[in-house]
């Protein structure tokens, strides 16, 4: 009293007498009642329903990471109705302060949805996460990947060439230059994707962003390549598996791989993607065939019904694409650019 009425009282004596008449153990009631759901419970009840949905591979990483390495070392002891706004605020502000702006972004979205979901459930009240946005540090402004112009790509590709990096980490570099694809797409490849006679690449939609399925189109210059690589690693699920504990070749391989060549800061896997753009473009090929290839698809009914678009003309680009890599690599003449210049499907 005054938080219980006399009323209340009054009903809750009589339930529980009617327990203990029935033979039920009062003390054993009272010590349920006391055991509070948590918040490492209601975060992986969240956890087992976007597992179920069937996200991404990579957005259920990210969501696992965030609970192991922030969330639940922070709040994941507490009772969900003890966790404060200011507990919250502390979180988003610590992994802010790392420098992990997307991130913070993400997990003050995941820590909402976790409360709701438990709100939705009767387990708590409050959403303490729910205003995290107004109180979240601005992130600075992001810089392009570094990446190479045409001048500076004959003397990149004659360093490349000269590596001494293993095989397949030589290959999936070369994969990601020839394709302009994700590193994380080449890194994650499996050999039930691949067609070497088709000379085809299918990444299954689970896989992507979109949720649809994406056709890569093989250069020649490829296949000798993965032919060769398919007797080192063809007996396994992935084109390039990983060491011990990695299932395949951990992020940071490509972008050593460029930086052993000479180029730490200047180039980086994703940034070879902004590269292939740009020289596709000024030489001439259109936006449509350049986006549909870099998977950046577009919105609504047009982009579900459309996995295989100008599939035939990004064929043509990206042999294009890699026979000019090749005559940069060599020294190109200006008969040479009037002859690729004629090969670029314009219409």
């Amino acid at each position: 009293y005054p938080e219980v009425s006399g009323k209340s009282a009054r009903e809750e004596a009589e339930r529980l007498r009617k327990l203990a008449s029935d033979g039920a153990d009062l003390k054993t009631i009272k010590d349920q009642a006391k055991v509070k759901p948590t918040f490492k419970e209601a975060a992986e009840d969240w956890y087992s329903r976007k597992v179920a949905e069937g996200l991404a591979p990579k957005t259920l990483r990210l969501m696992r990471d965030a609970l192991d390495k922030d969330m639940l070392p922070a709040i994941g002891s507490k009772a969900l109705e003890s966790v404060t706004r200011a507990e919250c605020t502390q979180l988003q502000s610590k992994i802010e302060g790392r420098g992990a702006w997307h991130i913070a972004k993400k997990a003050r979205g995941w820590m909402n949805q976790i409360f709701s979901l438990a709100i939705a459930q009767g387990k708590c009240d409050l959403n303490p996460a729910s205003e995290l946005r107004h109180v979240a540090k601005k992130a600075p402004q992001t810089q392009n990947h570094p990446h190479l112009h045409e001048p500076e790509l004959p003397d990149f590709l004659n360093a490349l060439s000269r590596s001494n990096s293993m095989y397949p980490t030589r290959v999936a570099v070369y994969m990601i230059l020839l394709t302009a694809s994700r590193p994380g797409m080449v890194r994650w490849a499996e050999w039930s994707e691949v067609d070497l006679d088709e000379q085809m690449w299918t990444i299954p939609g689970p896989k992507m962003k979109k949720r649809r399925d994406h056709l890569v189109p093989l250069p020649d210059q490829l296949i000798p390549l993965l032919r060769n690589l398919e007797e080192i690693t063809g007996r396994g699920r992935y084109l390039y598996p990983g060491v011990k504990s990695n299932a395949v070749l951990s992020h940071t391989t490509v972008n050593a791989v460029l930086s052993n060549a000479g180029y730490k800061g200047k180039l980086t896997g994703h940034g070879s993607r902004h590269t292939a753009s740009t020289l596709l473009r000024e030489h001439g090929w259109r936006k449509d065939y350049v986006e549909m290839q870099l998977s950046h698809v577009e919105q609504g009914v047009a982009g579900v019904y459309n996995k295989a678009q100008y599939l035939k003309q990004r064929q043509v680009m990206m042999q294009w694409y890699s026979d000019y890599l090749d005559a940069l690599k060599r020294g190109i003449s200006e008969q040479d650019k009037e002859d690729f210049a004629k090969r670029v499907i314009k219409g």
